[in-house]
């Protein structure tokens, strides 16, 4: 009876040894499953080693290792990995010592994969259903049951419990990869991660170690352009490489096929296809070593159709990022990415340089060719820029026709700027001569960071600018400090507007031969909160270059209007107006539309109103003034030229503009009388005007041997400090009054 229940046994045994479907089973391991015996009694240990001598389990092998106590597991587990499954005994030394070690392997060491198993040979201590329920254990024996055959049965059932929970660990890691890879904060290490992602799940799920890897092809790309993104095990040297430069034909041969035929590939290896459309594809190669049946290849397209939506967000993204840090037309990077890079190699600035590259008149070249010539302008000065200033210097395009270069002093300096624009470019045919003025930033001798190093080249860009085009200017400490009080100064301007310190005053403009009071010229004022006057010649020009000189133009002009309506009311009939307009006003398109309101709101005439511009403004753009200036008579009001003789008028040109009045500049003025140059000006004004049919006033006048001399000259009005100072609207209505 025994030896047939050991025949029957031993067959059994055979027949689980060699399980239904062995070739199609996921396999995660290649190495034999490792057993931990823990028992008090040395014959146990050696009856079960050699009770499973020569088996094996999932096709390998088991060794076997020992443990004579709890303590000893102990250490043990805390050297060894990768443990399969433990035979534990309950009692050692202690009742509970098996039951103590099962808590210390949960909860202290995290083991949740390694299957245990109960051995006792006293049940009475440790109640089945209790020990089963209280712990996380795969079976719970007594010694005397298990027979080599229910043994082995035991041990199989824990060993493919333990490597179906490696392999839904596997999984986890892989799909944490992914949603980790879709945040990535840059292109290619975003989809590198992503796409290593994808190679250690399937890898996971087909139950093979992370072999393979993955390209990716974009826009219908030929081979010599389709990339790796992703390598894993023996591939992992092939990273970012072409896949024309992959040196095994069967690998570069599989995975051409794949990405061409636009299908997975089972024959010889197994290659998967990720079809994102708009010519963008991805391409998985894994070694697995056997064949794959129907059932894996309809989990791998599901697989791959999942897939390619995660591929397809990442290159979103990717596109996204591209857009943010690099420039299209030029594949550069942009003023973004370019702050980065000013940043890192501010860690170690010693030698190295910033250049700011502005291409001076760039705007003509598309005006007079088109933009089109202009890309192709820019990619000309770009390649002739990479080949002259070296492999070792950063470019990047952070303005619409200036670049931004980083590198070394002996290889970013004035010299080599200059060098590159020497020769002109031919371009698509045409022969062109440009040249670029630059400002430099040596990092080492600047303490400034990131962006505000591109603002002090910024700073040195536009100092040399005002010297020269085609010039360089190094930054230094005092332009920094220059440039930042004028900053600060428009930064109070903007504020003081809002607050109300901005105020009009007004200046009588006087009959000269009788002194009698024809009108007076409104001028802007600027009162600090603490009572501090700033000149006008130095935050006026500041409005005009931030824009800010559009509405306190309006106001300026809203306020002499009301105060010219007020004056009309109090009696001074025909009382005249002059209000100073900037170029900028000039220009903008809503200007004649600000006249027409403040006649209408204020009720003020605009007979009554005359516009002062300066000579430059006259002669800068003859078909805009002229435009403006007959909408401006529309509305009644008349015109003068103020600072006249400061400019190069056009004779033919002022005919043409039809203004009333000339203004002599207070510099001609002050000199007329000490100067012989300072006279003959005042007196060719004076005898141009006069010949034009035209007033002439005179303004910066002091004393009474200037305005006799002018009177003397054929000068007919006058305004300056020997009549009266600038006031504020009552010292004015006061002053009449007297």
């Amino acid at each position: 009876m025994q030896a047939t229940t050991r025949a029957v046994d031993d067959d059994l045994l055979e027949l689980i040894d060699e399980p239904e479907h062995a070739e199609s089973e996921l396999r995660l391991h290649d190495r034999p499953w490792r057993i931990l015996i823990v028992d008090d009694d040395g014959d146990v240990h050696k009856a079960t080693e050699l009770a499973m001598q020569g088996l094996t389990v999932e096709g390998q092998p088991l060794i076997f290792l020992h443990a004579a106590s709890a303590a000893q597991a102990r250490q043990l587990l805390a050297s060894e990995d990768d443990l399969a499954v433990v035979l534990l005994d309950v009692v050692m030394e202690s009742e509970d010592a098996g039951l103590q070690l099962v808590r210390h392997i949960r909860e202290e060491l995290g083991l949740q994969a390694l299957r245990i198993v109960l051995r006792t040979g006293q049940p009475g201590y440790a109640p089945e259903i209790e020990t089963v329920q209280a712990y996380d254990i795969n079976d719970y024996k007594t010694k005397s049951e298990l027979t080599r055959t229910r043994l082995y049965t035991v041990l199989t059932a824990a060993v493919r419990s333990y490597r179906q929970i490696c392999a839904l660990e596997a999984n986890r890691r892989g799909l944490e990869m992914i949603v980790e890879s879709s945040t990535a904060l840059s292109r290619m290490r975003g989809l590198s991660r992503f796409a290593e992602g994808v190679v250690t799940q399937l890898c996971a799920l087909l139950g093979i170690l992370p072999e393979g890897l993955v390209c990716a092809q974009f826009n219908g790309e030929s081979p010599d352009e389709i990339r790796i993104v992703a390598a894993a095990g023996q591939y992992s040297s092939l990273i970012d490489r072409p896949l024309t430069q992959v040196k095994i034909p069967s690998v570069r041969e599989r995975l051409e096929r794949c990405l061409r035929e636009q299908r997975n590939i089972y024959e010889d290896g197994t290659v998967l296809y990720f079809g994102m459309g708009n010519g963008r594809a991805m391409a998985a190669l894994v070694d697995v070593g056997r064949h794959l049946d129907e059932l894996d290849q309809q989990l791998l397209r599901a697989f791959c159709s999942n897939i390619a939506v995660g591929f397809e967000n990442v290159l979103l993204y990717s596109q996204l990022l591209d857009q943010a840090y690099n420039d299209p037309l030029l594949r550069l990077p942009n003023r973004n990415r370019f702050v980065e890079l000013l940043d890192k190699n501010l860690k170690d600035p010693s030698g190295v340089t910033l250049a700011l590259i502005d291409i001076d008149d760039f705007s003509d070249i598309n005006d007079a060719f088109g933009h089109h010539f202009g890309d192709l302008v820019l990619q000309a000065v770009v390649h002739r820029m990479s080949e002259m200033l070296g492999l070792n210097t950063a470019m990047a395009r952070v303005g619409a026709d200036t670049f931004g270069v980083l590198g070394e002093h002996v290889q970013v300096c004035p010299q080599s700027v200059q060098a590159v624009f020497a020769e002109p470019f031919l371009v698509a045919g045409e022969r062109l001569q440009l040249s670029a003025t630059t400002g430099l930033v040596r990092l080492g001798e600047s303490t400034a960071i990131g962006s505000e190093l591109l603002l002090d080249a910024q700073i040195a860009l536009k100092r040399a600018k005002q010297h020269q085009r085609g010039s360089s200017q190094y930054f230094s400490a005092a332009m920094g400090n220059d440039a930042r009080e004028r900053f600060k100064l428009l930064k109070g301007l903007r504020a003081g507007f809002e607050e109300s310190q901005l105020f009009v005053v007004y200046q009588p403009q006087v009959e000269l031969t009788d002194g009698h009071v024809i009108g007076a010229e409104a001028l802007l004022r600027w009162r600090t909160s603490d009572g501090r006057f700033i000149p006008p010649d130095q935050f006026i020009p500041l409005a005009e270059q931030s824009g800010l000189i559009i509405p306190i133009g309006e106001f300026v002009m809203r306020t002499a209007c009301m105060q010219l309506r007020k004056m009309v009311a109090l009696g001074h009939v025909g009382f005249r107006m002059a209000v100073n307009v900037s170029m900028a006003q000039f220009r903008h398109p809503g200007f004649i539309d600000m006249l027409g309101r403040a006649l209408r709101d204020t009720g003020a005439q605009g007979g009554n109103l005359e516009l002062e511009i300066t000579e430059s403004m006259a002669m800068d753009d003859a078909d805009l003034v002229l435009r403006v200036l007959a909408d401006i008579k529309r509305l009644g009001m008349s015109v003068a030229i103020d600072d006249f003789g400061t400019g190069f008028s056009s004779l033919s040109q002022l005919r043409q503009l039809q203004v009333d009045r000339l203004k002599i500049d207070r510099a001609f003025v002050q000199e007329a009388q000490s100067s012989t140059a300072g006279s003959t000006i005042a007196q060719m004004v004076i005898n141009l005007g006069r010949g034009l049919g035209l007033t002439v006033i005179a303004e910066g006048i002091e004393t009474e041997e200037q305005r006799q001399y002018l009177i003397g000259l054929g000068c007919h009005e006058g305004q300056g400090w020997l009549f009266a100072r600038p006031m504020e609207a009552a010292q004015l209505e006061a002053w009449l009054q007297a």
